[in-house]
């Protein structure tokens, strides 16, 4: 019975070694996706802003102006493009809604991403678009990979419609959580009118014709909880100017919108809280269970070692025979 319980136990700790780098190598690329369905919102604002007035084509110091950007799962376009791409895929369709101060819009931006589900690379499909205009994604947007690095990623900017650098510039503490800081800059680059205009019978190609341009620079920055590769919190430092033309009389330049916009404070709270809930998720993918499984394998072969070298052990001697009295010679 110690032997058979042995070679038991011998069975069970290869099981064991085995299974805990297959979960973190093998099962866990597998298993950690984006799901197809998510949907999430973000309030940021930007206090004591400039904006455009396009009624008199003056610039004005507001208190605030707020940006709500919604990211909502398309599944069902994200199972069409499957069958052709031969990969778990995600279609986010966004909206980047900007309001002034009264609560009337001043710009509205949709897009199509789509990516992949585990790597969150960009996978290229028909519907791939910003503010209507077909694109070819290079890099990342809104979300970093599982396991993020510590480097310099790629990273997709939606106004310019340009894929640059964004730097990895260190690891800080946000609220309890580690996170890698990345920064991004982009200079002054001239932009597209977004096909809403806050005015109506204003339109981007009747601005055209008056020889305007629109031109977009931003610092953008993100705090990204590495396991997840989730931003945590996000700003950016945020510039547009219209330039030349007619519309602007004799001016060269006039600032369309101005300001630092953060993400809202409730919004940080719940976004660091589903951030933590997911870490974990993560961290016993990764981390607590391919430890533990391989830490168990390890004490269940020193069990069945420590049987099979009892099993081995001689037995004690028996009790020694009484001599028997030999014989007295007559």
């Amino acid at each position: 019975m110690r032997r058979k319980a042995g070679l038991i136990l011998l069975a069970l700790a290869v099981f064991f070694a085995a299974l805990s780098p297959l979960l973190r190598w093998y099962a866990f690329p597998r298993l950690a996706k984006v799901p197809a369905h998510q949907y999430q919102a973000m309030v940021l604002e930007a206090k004591d802003a400039t904006l455009l007035d396009y009624g008199t084509m003056k610039a004005r110091k507001v208190s605030k102006v707020t940006i709500v950007q919604t990211l909502k799962g398309n599944v069902e376009a994200s199972e069409k493009i499957e069958k052709t791409a031969g990969k778990d895929v995600v279609v986010w369709d966004g909206l980047s809604y900007v309001v002034g101060p009264d609560g009337k819009m001043v710009s509205k931006i949709p897009e199509r991403y789509i990516f992949d589900a585990h790597t969150q690379e960009p996978v290229h499909a028909t519907g791939e678009m910003v503010d209507g205009d077909p694109v070819r994604r290079e890099g990342i947007e809104f979300k970093w990979p599982f396991l993020t690095e510590k480097r310099d990623y790629e990273y997709f900017d939606a106004q310019a419609r340009v894929t640059a650098p964004i730097h990895y510039k260190g690891t800080r503490d946000f609220r309890g959580v580690e996170v890698y800081y990345f920064e991004q800059t982009i200079p002054w680059t001239k932009v597209k009118f977004p096909r809403t205009m806050p005015v109506e019978g204003i339109t981007p190609e009747s601005v055209a014709e008056t020889g305007t341009t629109r031109w977009y620079t931003t610092v953008r920055r993100f705090w990204v909880e590495p396991l997840t590769g989730a931003p945590v919190y996000g700003e950016e430092i945020h510039k547009e100017e219209l330039r030349g033309g007619t519309l602007l009389g004799d001016r060269e330049k006039v600032t369309a919108f101005a300001g630092h916009v953060k993400m809202r404070e409730d919004y940080i709270d719940h976004t660091v809280d589903l951030v933590k809930s997911n870490r974990t998720l993560v961290l016993l993918m990764t981390s607590y269970l391919p430890w533990g499984f391989l830490g168990l394998g390890i004490l269940l072969l020193s069990l069945a070692l420590c049987l099979e070298a009892r099993g081995r052990r001689p037995a004690d001697p028996g009790p020694a025979r009484a001599a028997e009295p030999e014989p007295l010679n007559a």
